[in-house]
């Protein structure tokens, strides 16, 4: 059993570490300092409910609603365009990062934003209900659910690191340059993502 749970934490893990919205914003997040835990928690929990859906076999379901599929891409289309233009517009305005002087974002808009970023996202359907479900189902039960657990448990340590450790590269962003840096990243990856959901 350990040995299924080291793969469903492996295959978790490549499909989490990769560039994306959802790792964008909780890094942006982490750097800045705000509202860190109810994002990364946010992220954690989505990610379990979405895995846990795929190992009980929703990924078939799924796969029979191809309208449901379509609705979701071009609401995330819409969405990934609208944050790469906020990001663009941050990029050409850069403020250095002063964690203990900066004005904070509400909780509700950086709650909103993490959960339109997940669930707004057809990747992560496909990553998790989908990929990961289908992963899961040659391991049997209990095994599948084994799976499920390791994948879910990559989720919490990735997203955890990424949230809470971002502030060990606070000193590179307190330059106003690095903040351009990222936030033109992020508008660019946004802008792909965007164009990549609905070609």
């Amino acid at each position: 059993m350990f040995a299924t749970f080291v793969t469903g934490l492996g295959s978790a893990a490549s499909l989490i570490i990769a560039i994306g919205a959802q790792n964008a914003f909780v890094l942006r997040q982490g750097l800045r300092r705000e509202h860190v835990l109810p994002v990364v928690l946010i992220c954690v929990l989505s990610d379990a409910v979405l895995i846990a859906a795929g190992v009980a076999g929703i990924g078939v379901l799924v796969k029979q609603a191809p309208v449901a599929l379509t609705i979701v891409r071009w609401a995330g289309f819409a969405f990934l365009l609208g944050y790469a233009v906020f990001a663009a517009r941050r990029a050409f305005r850069p403020q250095a990062l002063n964690a203990a002087g900066a004005v904070a974002g509400s909780l509700a808009a950086a709650v909103g934003t993490c959960l339109a970023i997940t669930w707004l996202n057809p990747h992560v359907y496909l990553d998790t209900v989908l990929l990961l479900g289908s992963l899961s189902a040659s391991h049997g039960d209990p095994g599948r659910w084994v799976f499920g657990a390791g994948a879910a448990t990559a989720s919490l340590l990735w997203f955890s690191l990424l949230g809470f450790g971002a502030r060990f590269a606070a000193p590179v962003f307190a330059r106003p340059v690095a903040w351009r840096i990222l936030d033109g990243g992020i508008a660019v990856l946004m802008l792909v993502l965007a164009v990549l959901l609905v070609l």
